[in-house]
């Protein structure tokens, strides 16, 4: 029969991604690199957005991505269908992140390229667009993390928390925290080197 083809660009809904997904996981599963390439392109741009909100770091990030799907192709044997493709993607990402962090040598630093990142914001400017990711950047990283997965990707408490390794409670408290400190850093002001301590 020769290759599946994607359908055009704007007919995908949830099912079609799901259904499409399902297929090159089946042929990846097999053993088909250019299968799981095809699922690497359908995906690498939502991994590669939330390992940069997390490492605010471009090319910390890249390597984040690159490890997490390095990850996903050794154990893509092993994944079932009953979690989305995507949400099993996220998973391996945080997971990534948070044991670089771990690392004795980790470093973060500014986001100086903030173009990736606006593309995934519906603001109306450019400069609310750079203050949110401003605010969002300045927080403290375990309130930033929830904030990210359950504020912003739509992940519940019970998956974000464990996708953290966190307590439901935990997760909770921090999203709590993450908007409380976001609103306040949005209305005065956002403070160079505020995520430090708090």
């Amino acid at each position: 029969m020769g290759e599946q083809a994607d359908p055009p660009a704007g007919a995908e809904g949830p099912a079609t991604v799901v259904s499409i997904d399902q297929a090159w996981i089946d042929r990846a599963k097999a053993g088909d690199i250019k299968a799981f390439e095809q699922l690497y392109r359908r995906h690498v741009g939502r991994v590669n957005g939330l390992c940069l909100r997390m490492t605010r770091d471009q090319d910390v990030a890249d390597d984040c991505v690159q490890e997490t799907f390095i990850k996903a192709w050794r154990a893509l044997a092993g994944f079932e269908s009953r979690a989305s493709l995507a949400t099993w993607l996220h998973r391996i990402a945080v997971n990534v992140v948070l044991e670089r962090r771990r690392r004795p040598e980790r470093r973060e630093e500014s986001i100086e390229d903030m173009h990736d990142l606006e593309e995934q914001w519906n603001l109306d400017t450019p400069v609310e667009t750079a203050e949110l990711e401003a605010a969002i950047e300045s927080l403290p990283s375990g309130a930033r993390d929830v904030l990210l997965l359950s504020g912003i990707y739509g992940y519940d408490h019970a998956e974000t928390a464990s996708m953290l390794g966190i307590a439901i409670g935990t997760c909770k408290a921090q999203l709590h925290r993450a908007r409380a400190l976001l609103r306040d850093r949005i209305e005065h002001g956002v403070k160079h080197g505020a995520s430090g301590g708090l």
